[in-house]
């Protein structure tokens, strides 16, 4: 019976145990971009994760869905990034960037000279975002042409050479939760009819050129996918999941690629999971959902075989040290939504060590 705590090899390294820091959206970079002190602060308090996975990080300016999310698409965002991964490795951690282009999931006000959010097809997602003068409807994306689409590929590409440079160990692409890359999956939001749209092999299309764009920037080891199949978040909607999700792991399964991530949104997808981790050869990291919180008890899916690395995300924010305090069960210190978002520093150092 394999234990969380034991090691196992990924990206071409050892990491120490099988528990990761999930990518969650913190909204605390300066302006333009740039990760700053209090981000390194935020990932090496978490250095004794198996495995840290940054919150998401535009490839390009359009690209952006939020206030204050950092970017890797510019010299001063690669510098800055440089002292985040620096502080990490010298705690002796390991991290990756989360690259995640969001799609119509954003508005004009977040973007610069004019820009509006993009997406497969020339539809709203329903729901509001928030912005700077507080929250607003999404708007109709503009349609990507497929000139468009290998660009955006291409800044994917650009993004992970990016991080590379930037000292991270390895990049994930965010696939999941209703952002640009679930947007081409998903039949709701893609209604396209050219080699992007249509077919199941056609909207797994743009997920398979990414990844391999992205291997070949900076190596397959590097490489990680994470998706949400049936996910219905950022108005996403997949009514049968299962047999395009297959249909992607079996494009990207011999490409040697570190891990695949996969979130699931309530635990009837369960089988899924398991027919993609019967499915991918590779490592499988799991977020898994759980009747209650996701603490100690679910590392049964990591003895039983479900996954080999867990992700968790809000327990995290709250114990910085959750691997020992999963290690002995407890006590785990509660998260305070209040913390996540913003420029309050609470989500990072007020609370106590064991």
């Amino acid at each position: 019976m394999t234990s969380a705590f034991e090691p196992v090899h990924l990206a071409g390294g050892l990491l120490p145990n099988r528990i990761a820091l999930a990518p969650m959206t913190r909204s605390r970079a300066a302006e333009g971009g740039i990760a700053t002190g209090l981000v390194a602060e935020y990932y090496t308090q978490r250095a004794s994760a198996g495995l840290i996975i940054s919150e998401g990080i535009q490839p390009s300016a359009v690209g952006q869905g939020y206030p204050f999310t950092p970017g890797l698409h510019t010299a001063e965002q690669v510098a800055a990034w440089r002292g985040v991964t620096g502080s990490v490795h010298a705690a002796g951690g390991r991290i990756f960037a989360q690259i995640m282009h969001s799609g119509r999931i954003g508005h004009p006000s977040l973007l610069p000279d004019g820009l509006v959010p993009v997406a497969p097809s020339a539809l709203a997602a329903e729901g509001q975002v928030f912005t700077a003068d507080g929250l607003k409807d999404y708007v109709t994306p503009h349609e990507l042409t497929g000139a468009e689409v290998r660009a955006t590929i291409a800044d994917y590409a650009e993004a992970a050479r990016n991080a590379v440079e930037a000292g991270f160990d390895g990049v994930e692409l965010h696939g999941a939760n209703g952002y640009l890359i679930h947007q081409f999956l998903a039949p709701g939001s893609n209604l396209r009819t050219d080699e992007w749209g249509g077919a199941t092999e056609n909207r797994v299309r743009f997920a398979v050129e990414v990844v391999k764009a992205v291997a070949a920037a900076i190596g397959a080891e590097r490489t990680a996918l994470r998706v949400s199949p049936g996910n219905p978040y950022n108005g996403i909607s997949e009514p049968d999941p299962q047999p395009v999700y297959e249909a992607l792991v079996k494009e990207i399964d011999g490409l040697g690629l570190a891990y695949l991530h996969v979130m699931e949104y309530g635990p009837e997808v369960r089988e899924t999971t398991l027919a993609l981790r019967k499915q991918f050869s590779g490592p499988l990291v799991l977020n898994p959902a759980t009747e209650g919180p996701t603490d100690h008890r679910a590392l049964t899916l990591i003895e039983d075989g479900t996954a080999d690395l867990l992700a968790f995300g809000a327990l995290f924010l709250a114990n910085p040290d959750l691997p020992e305090r999963l290690r002995t069960q407890g006590p785990y210190n509660t998260p305070d939504p209040a913390t996540f978002f913003g420029g309050d520093a609470r989500g990072y150092t007020d609370y106590p060590a064991l």
